[in-house]
């Protein structure tokens, strides 16, 4: 009988440990079976809050890991669900971390009822798979985000089909470019401050070069994201969303920008001709829309520089337009 018992008990606490060690790493037990069709996996889940989960996935279309930063909805489960989402990307030359750091997304209560997914996309990726010098291969941001974590997101995390994007700067042109290159990806777009015409080319110096010159300052070789501007003229136009507005004709489109001239949050007399330089771009994309007969809301609020205060106001003005979208 003492025998038994004591098997009993040893039987009992192996089972309590194991229990245990499953709860504890429930999530990454179940990280190791949700995978993408090309192989890439998620290898380590972090949760920072209770609606908040940050995931590292191992990606063959980068060559490396990336992360992604989830901001989980109301009653949210892991697994195969139907949740709408709302992809917002980053700009140059930032990260996945940036819309939670500088905005209050997180504690807008419209979004309560959507799963935000918003990836690494490199400081200066272009959300691009880079044409390295006619050789391909990583990094391929565009791969990543549109098969990769899509698949992830949807196989593991409660993502559905219905999905629209956002995103500033570099992630506005993200967002428009994808859109376009990708029919029936996203049911509407909105796009802040965005990079949105790369090969426009206007007075002053700004055109192709100053994508170019930013690539420089952010240590990656220029010619091997999209090539040369004039060589490669048909690359960078495969990428531009003006060149490729027919392919958005029907999908709602929501633009901003300021001028560059001081506006609401600036100190006086700052000026930005960079954002002068998107809004000319923004313009640009939105008379070729309009003359397409496609949907396309706009706000070209006058005074403002490239700067979180007017994305995080953006964003809120957007989010009727994309969750209408959505269904929600």
């Amino acid at each position: 009988m003492r025998r038994v018992r004591v098997s009993t008990v040893l039987v009992t606490i192996l089972v309590a440990l194991l229990a245990s060690a499953f709860s504890a790493g429930a999530g990454h037990a179940r990280s190791r079976f949700v995978h993408a069709d090309d192989g890439a996996r998620v290898v380590a889940e972090r949760r920072l809050a209770p609606n908040r989960l940050d995931l590292t996935i191992e990606s063959p279309a980068l060559g490396t890991t990336a992360q992604v930063r989830l901001l989980t909805p109301d009653g949210w489960a892991p697994g195969r669900h139907d949740w709408p989402a709302l992809w917002l990307l980053h700009g140059c030359c930032g990260g996945y971390t940036d819309w939670t750091k500088y905005t209050d997304v997180a504690r807008i209560p419209s979004l309560r009822r959507v799963l935000v997914v918003m990836p690494e996309a490199g400081a200066a990726g272009w959300y691009s798979n880079w044409w390295n010098y006619g050789k391909g291969g990583a990094p391929a941001w565009e791969t990543f985000h549109t098969t990769e974590v899509r698949q992830i997101v949807e196989r593991g995390y409660g993502a559905g089909g219905r999905r629209v994007a956002a995103g500033l700067s570099m992630g506005g042109f993200g967002a428009l470019s994808y859109a376009a290159r990708h029919p029936g990806l996203f049911r509407a777009v909105a796009s802040y401050s965005g990079t949105v015409h790369p090969l426009l080319q206007v007075p002053g110096g700004f055109g192709p070069d100053w994508f170019l010159n930013l690539d420089r300052q952010q240590g990656v070789d220029p010619y091997a994201v999209w090539g040369d501007p004039v060589r490669q003229r048909t690359v960078w136009a495969a990428h531009d969303p003006v060149a490729r507005a027919s392919a958005l004709r029907g999908l709602p489109v929501f633009l901003s920008c300021g001028n560059g001239e001081p506006g609401p949050y600036d100190p006086p007399g700052v000026k930005d001709p960079n954002e002068t330089y998107f809004e000319q771009q923004n313009r640009a994309l939105a008379a070729r829309l309009g003359a397409l007969g496609s949907p396309v809301s706009t706000d070209f609020y006058g005074p403002g520089t490239h700067g979180w205060p007017y994305w995080q106001r953006e964003l809120r003005r957007s989010l009727p337009m994309l969750l209408n979208a959505l269904d929600v």
